[in-house]
């Protein structure tokens, strides 16, 4: 069995602030070392479960989060970017299940760090009429391949979020939301003992995940008018108001073309993220 991991860092346990999870940040470079122990938890799990490779995408920010050294030895890395698939780089059709560690909520759910990508640039992402964030597109796309989400670990919010979206997923809260930057803490031993034990049972009881026929629409709406405007020059990109774009599409594409949009934007715009 091969499981592929897409690792991101909002959700890890012990990290609530912008402090923890961006550089420079001043717990920074600890929370690396939580993202890394909880990654590792689930590399555990898989193996435990009879996995026969894991490779990890390291799908946070920077994208250069993960520490080598440190990770389990046994699963291989994709770290750096930029990457044509972004948080699912590497992901095909054969790996037999998805592992996601570290989500978090969308744009506009009051959840730990939550955002929709690039903090408060993208307001709203809706995939054909239902709103959407990092969890739903990553779902989508994984069923694409034909490959189901086993489990995803974040706070409460992220879970409920996945939830809604396919209630197969096992889940596991790390945290629990009290606001945008503060949450009930899971202890570390506890947090890490879960997400593997919890990665192994789902991983012996997969679901088959179905991706719905034909084509797909994505429409996200901006912060700013002028990314709308820029992305009309994509072709097949339209703009139903000043701020918002659809396009509509195989989902592989629509997930694809969705990174290209993240560019743009960074091109265009210059704000931080978490604003």
């Amino acid at each position: 069995m091969k499981v592929y991991v897409s690792a991101d860092m909002e959700g890890v346990t012990g990290l609530v602030d912008a402090e923890d999870v961006q550089p420079p940040g001043r717990d920074y470079e600890r929370g690396r070392v939580l993202m890394t122990q909880d990654v590792n938890a689930a590399i555990r799990g898989a193996y435990a479960a009879g996995a026969t490779a894991v490779l990890v995408n390291d799908a946070h920010g920077p994208m250069r989060n993960l520490l080598p050294d440190l990770l389990d030895p046994r699963a291989r890395l994709i770290k750096g970017r930029p990457k044509p698939m972004g948080m699912i780089e590497g992901l095909t059709s054969e790996y037999e299940a998805t592992v996601c560690i570290g989500f978090h909520a969308r744009a506009g759910v009051l959840g730990v760090l939550s955002h929709s990508f690039m903090g408060h640039e993208i307001e709203d992402i809706w995939l054909d009429d239902q709103l959407t964030g990092e969890i739903g597109l990553l779902h989508a796309a994984s069923a694409a391949y034909g490959v189901p989400v086993a489990l995803l670990t974040g706070d409460d919010t992220a879970c409920d979020e996945m939830k809604s979206w396919d209630p197969t997923v096992a889940t596991v809260p790390v945290k629990f939301a009290k606001d945008r930057f503060a949450a009930q803490l899971v202890p570390v031993a506890e947090s890490h003992e879960s997400i593997e034990t919890t990665a192994a049972q789902a991983l012996r009881s997969l679901s088959p995940s179905d991706a719905p026929p034909g084509p797909r629409t994505l429409t996200v709406r901006w912060q700013s008018a002028s990314v709308a405007s820029h992305l009309t020059a994509i072709p097949g990109v339209e703009r139903r108001d000043d701020r918002t774009v659809t396009v509509e599409g195989d989902m592989l594409q629509l997930y694809r073309l969705f990174n290209l949009f993240l560019r743009v934007c960074t091109a265009v715009t210059s704000n931080p993220p978490y604003c």
